[in-house]
């Protein structure tokens, strides 16, 4: 379980209530392992994981391993805590991050930028995802920064 602490967002939930679609992403996570299904017919990596693909509309798609990196694309920082539990948290980084091994623009997943002075976050800046295990059945992706 993870304790409150200055920057982590708490895990909203301790159960992914996965779906067939997203079952194996949640699988992976708690391997410590990030993934993502790319379509058969287009090859577009997709992420969450969808039942349709957007480009293609197909419904066949088989997971592939990311390598776990990637750039921030975009940003914020929470300074004000939306509840009052959220107080000792903030301030927290909410990151979109633009994820390497994917073609084109690349599959984007928002995540917790942890273990960063909020300060000096930049977009262009490179990232890697660790796995905070909340549960026995969930470990939320979060992002640090790169060496």
């Amino acid at each position: 379980m993870t304790e409150t602490r200055r920057g982590v967002y708490p895990a909203p939930f301790n159960d992914p209530h996965a779906d067939a679609t997203t079952q194996p992403f949640w699988d992976a996570a708690l391997e410590g392992r990030l993934v993502a299904s790319r379509w058969n017919a287009c090859h577009t990596v997709v992420l969450p994981p969808q039942p349709r693909c957007f480009n293609c509309q197909g419904k066949d798609f088989d997971w592939v391993e990311l390598p776990g990196t990637g750039t921030i694309y975009s940003y914020t920082v929470v300074r004000h805590p939306l509840l009052a539990d959220l107080a000792e948290v903030v301030p927290y980084v909410s990151a979109v991050v633009e994820l390497d091994g994917t073609q084109g623009a690349g599959a984007r997943l928002s995540a917790n930028l942890i273990d960063c002075d909020p300060e000096v976050v930049a977009i262009g800046d490179k990232v890697r995802v660790i796995f905070d295990r909340t549960s026995d059945s969930l470990a939320v992706p979060r992002f640090v920064p790169a060496p």
